[in-house]
């Protein structure tokens, strides 16, 4: 009896059972490792890959306006500015004729420059169609004059020192620059017919390509 029981109980230490060319049942190969081991970043990368976005900001035609401004279809402000020699330049002058009003933050800062020299070469191309263009920033009738020179720009630069007429179109608004925050003008262009309807308007514009998009929306006009 004692003998059987020794018998039994080397049998129960016996190996596990294996598998075809003496493999272990339920085990996993080295070369089985090393596929999953390789395949699972993959798959994880796969899943972390970030998706391209749905839409783009900037220089957009209807981009959303700060509150309390003009929007497209409403009527243009109503404005007197000092121009650069010092006369004044009114809606009132304007009515009827077609414009291009766009604000700028500066004169002879580099991106204020190449959109002026912009609308300098493109200005034969708005004459024909009848738009007249005028360019608006802070600086005073004295700096305009000096910018204007120096780049031969043929159109008028009105002088918005208080602010008023950027603010009613919602030009001068809360910018953001490595990390500051503070008060100046967005870059926009606005688009107002013969009616004194703002038929267009652009905000956080980009300057290259923007001329073109603005003559292109002026054209349209009919």
């Amino acid at each position: 009896m004692a003998a059987k029981k020794k018998k039994a109980k080397r049998v129960s230490k016996a190996a596990p059972a294996r598998g075809k060319a003496g493999a272990k049942v339920g085990a996993t190969s080295p070369t089985t490792k090393k596929k999953r081991a390789k395949a699972a970043p993959q798959r994880a990368t796969k899943a972390a890959a970030p998706r391209p976005p749905s839409s783009t900001k900037g220089d957009a035609v209807g981009a959303s306006a700060p509150a309390g401004a003009v929007r497209e279809g409403d009527t243009a402000p109503s404005f007197a500015l000092p121009d650069h020699m010092g006369a004044e330049v009114s809606t009132v002058g304007l009515a009827g004729t077609p414009y291009v009003l766009y604000f700028y933050p500066k004169d002879d800062t580099p991106g204020c420059t190449t959109e002026a020299c912009g609308f300098r070469d493109a200005l034969p191309d708005f004459e024909k169609l009848g738009v007249r263009v005028l360019g608006v920033s802070p600086d005073s009738p004295a700096s305009h004059q000096r910018f204007r020179t120096k780049y031969e720009l043929p159109f008028t630069l009105l002088s918005d020192a208080d602010k008023s007429l950027s603010g009613a179109y919602g030009a001068w608004a809360l910018k953001k620059n490595y990390g500051r925050e503070y008060m100046g003008v967005v870059r926009s262009t606005f688009l107002v017919d013969a009616g004194g309807v703002i038929r267009n308007a652009w905000r956080g514009v980009k300057v290259n390509g923007h001329v073109e998009k603005v003559q292109a929306a002026a054209a349209a006009l009919g």
